[in-house]
């Protein structure tokens, strides 16, 4: 079996990249994002990218990192509204932007790693989502036609793994993660424990290693709250 693990997000990295190549990152909101993979990027100098994320993270922090530098060219998303500098450059004409309803853009995601090349949905339907899109009517009702989504890199994040690439996800770090990593030409994964071969439950693997090429143990998260809502200390 081929060696998957390196030592680093720099060397799993390496021999990957590409200016305008695709790029599908995973998590939901700041959880679950591969954060020492997205740094390497940054540090690479890879530019003109296209970065499929339900989100761009923050400012300074995420993709947001990514916007700071102008390597993102384009982005195809969901949710959008945590990043200043993301708005900054899209009302300014320099970041292209491809809209999805979340649902939306979790089945692209799931139907271009099954080999699905598109998929009628109603989702969006008599609204700017659907426009220039193949419409076609079952049952009566009105659907839009999707394409199915591949990158040329996936950047993944899990919580457990074996030498052979077998993944196990944590809660909210689930979101987006599974489906990218089949959806990536080449699929390179960072983890927080990497545990012995037959260690993990075959009933709990969420991803085969079938689908990962390369792997690493990450270091340093920061795993930063996106949002911290409080109130305030009821009085004794």
């Amino acid at each position: 079996m081929a060696n998957k693990l390196y030592p680093d997000a720099a060397a799993a990295l390496d021999g990957l990249l590409f200016d305008g190549m695709t790029v599908m990152s995973g998590g939901f909101g700041l959880c679950g994002i591969p954060e020492n993979l997205i740094a390497a990027l940054r540090a690479s100098g890879v530019k003109g990218l296209t970065c499929i994320s339900n989100n761009a993270g923050v400012d300074g922090f995420g993709l947001g990192l990514l916007l700071e530098t102008r390597q993102i060219a384009r982005m195809i998303s969901s949710y959008v509204g945590e990043n200043k500098e993301f708005e900054r450059q899209y009302l300014a004409g320099e970041l292209q932007l491809e809209f999805n309803p979340q649902g939306t853009l979790a089945e692209r995601i799931r139907a271009g790693g099954a080999g699905i090349p598109g998929f009628y949905t109603k989702t969006g339907v008599g609204t700017l989502v659907a426009e220039g899109k193949e419409h076609k009517d079952f049952n009566g009702e009105t659907y839009i036609l999707e394409t199915g989504l591949v990158a040329d890199l996936a950047i993944v994040k899990a919580w457990k793994a074996d030498p052979y690439g077998n993944l196990v996800f944590r809660k909210t770090a689930r979101n987006f993660n599974p489906m990218m990593a089949t959806a990536g030409k080449m699929t390179v994964v960072e983890v927080e424990e990497l545990v012995g071969p037959g260690e993990l439950d075959p009933d709990g693997i969420h991803t085969p290693g079938i689908f990962v090429q390369r792997l690493f143990v990450g270091r340093d998260y920061e795993k930063r709250i996106e949002q911290r809502t409080v109130r305030e200390r009821e009085s004794a």
